[in-house]
């Protein structure tokens, strides 16, 4: 093993050490974030084999391609065996970073026929999602994709099918169901902490350029440097278009919005933590109210989405926003409103606030009691009283929680562990193709309902549009 990858395990032990994780659980002492840090320990102190060396491909080497490479290159006993990507810039950059004996090619099947190749990383623009991945699978390839999962929700049994079939590992890339705070908010809200839950309102805003997807383009890009034809295989012909590659999340023909881009990451969280299979009613609106550079999706979104009940969780309603010029200057939140408090999730940190109603229903409705005759005032008095105990009276209390991760943690990385993890041993992972439909369907949706102005119904069970 090398220098450099134990260096890395010993900074990475010091960051989740249990002690930590353990003091940062608050008042509630937590035996599942025990044991969620004690098993990260273990998998990162044992030694990996040379038989259990994960060989890595990354197809898609763009912003968030090259985010998960590096991410992933820190799990122990992981190798990059090659990269794919239609930008000859992106290529040559990741042979200046990864040694100029890497493979890299423009035609990611090249990265599906080798032999040396164990798993793909998928970070393409979303209209490639399924093709290669399916394609990858049937090669015998391990597939980590970037969410979401399908460009559209016709693709998406296509994907569960090919998964099954395929009996290899398929995680979809939405790092924060992996996450130590959602495991703690997960486990709050399996205890009842916040009573029978009604409502979660998830924010996921932005004020940059950047964040509203107007990347930084290289000075180069032309139909010489950038393989425009393959990327457009199997669509109309256009002619190239720099934005279109570039910025592909602003147009529908590549990307899916804000809703496939951010309600994705939103409507995850929600659904590992309350184990929810989906919503039955969608709808959304938005508008094009800043971002005017010639994109066709909306930078100010909103989704409405009704969940039925079920055994797991009560019917509650689910809304998601986004707005890409945000006078808060961006953030990112999930609150799940119960009857007796409020989960709320913020980066690497959680909190709980309460609120729980007295028992007894109070008196007066705002002092119209008070209104009344006097002998009536003073027999409804006599009656309340003699039904309620000052105890029944009170507000119970509960004690609030705050937690946070260690500082340094990366619920990226223990996303792509637990994906190695699985890839080595077999055992399911937490957001397979069946997650990942029933996590994209719902987004994507929101832009059906959007475009076309009206109520989508979708069967969660049965996956499908109804």
């Amino acid at each position: 093993m090398s220098k450099k990858t134990n260096t890395s395990r010993r900074k990475f032990l010091q960051q989740i050490g249990s002690a930590s994780l353990l003091a940062a659980a608050g008042p509630l002492t937590s035996f599942a974030a025990k044991e969620k840090a004690e098993e990260r320990i273990i998998r990162y102190s044992r030694k990996i084999s040379s038989n259990d060396t994960v060989r890595l491909a990354v197809i898609g080497y763009g912003i968030q391609g090259h985010f998960d490479l590096t991410t992933a290159l820190k799990v122990p006993g992981v190798e990059l065996a090659g990269i794919c990507d239609l930008y000859t810039g992106r290529l040559e950059g990741a042979k200046e970073l990864h040694g100029k004996e890497i493979f890299t090619t423009k035609n990611y099947k090249e990265i599906l026929d080798r032999s040396d190749v164990d798993a793909i990383i998928i970070a393409t623009s979303d209209h490639w999602h399924a093709r290669i991945t399916k394609e990858a699978l049937k090669k015998g390839k391990h597939v980590y994709c970037e969410k979401p999962m399908v460009h559209k929700i016709s693709e998406g049994m296509g994907m569960v099918d090919a998964q099954r079939n395929s009996n290899k590992v398929l995680q979809v890339g939405s790092q924060r169901v992996s996450s130590v705070v959602y495991a703690k908010a997960k486990e709050l809200y399996k205890a009842g902490e916040i009573g029978k839950l009604n409502m979660v309102n998830a924010v996921y805003d932005r004020q940059s350029a950047i964040g509203a997807w107007e990347y930084t383009m290289p000075n180069d890009a032309s139909p010489g440097t950038v393989d425009w034809e393959r990327y457009i295989e199997g669509m109309n012909k256009i002619p190239f278009d720099a934005k279109k590659f570039f910025w592909w999340r602003n147009y529908k023909e590549f990307g899916t919005g804000v809703a496939g881009d951010l309600f994705v990451h939103l409507l995850s969280g929600t659904h590992v933590i309350t184990n929810s299979k989906g919503p039955n009613k969608i709808f959304s609106s938005g508008q094009l109210s800043y971002w005017k550079d010639e994109r066709n999706v909306p930078d100010v979104m909103t989704g409405i989405l009704q969940y039925p009940e079920t055994t797991d969780h009560p019917a509650f309603q689910l809304t998601l926003q986004v707005n890409f010029i945000s006078g808060t200057g961006g953030q990112e939140s999930i609150k799940l409103v119960g009857e007796e408090g409020v989960i709320e999730l913020r980066g690497n940190s959680l909190t709980v606030k309460h609120s729980i109603m007295a028992k007894a229903p109070g008196i007066g409705g705002y002092d119209a009691v008070f209104t009344y005759p006097k002998v009536m005032q003073d027999q409804l008095m006599a009656t309340y009283n003699q039904k309620w105990t000052d105890e029944d009276k009170k507000r119970p209390t509960k004690a609030d929680v705050d937690f946070r991760a260690p500082q340094g943690y990366s619920d990226h990385l223990d996303h792509f562990t637990n994906f190695f993890d699985s890839v080595r041993t077999g055992k399911p992972v937490v957001e397979d193709a069946v997650f990942g439909l029933r996590a994209a369907a719902p987004c994507l949706a929101c832009n059906d309902s959007y475009f076309q102005k009206k109520i989508i119904n979708w069967d969660p069970e049965k996956m499908k549009l109804v």
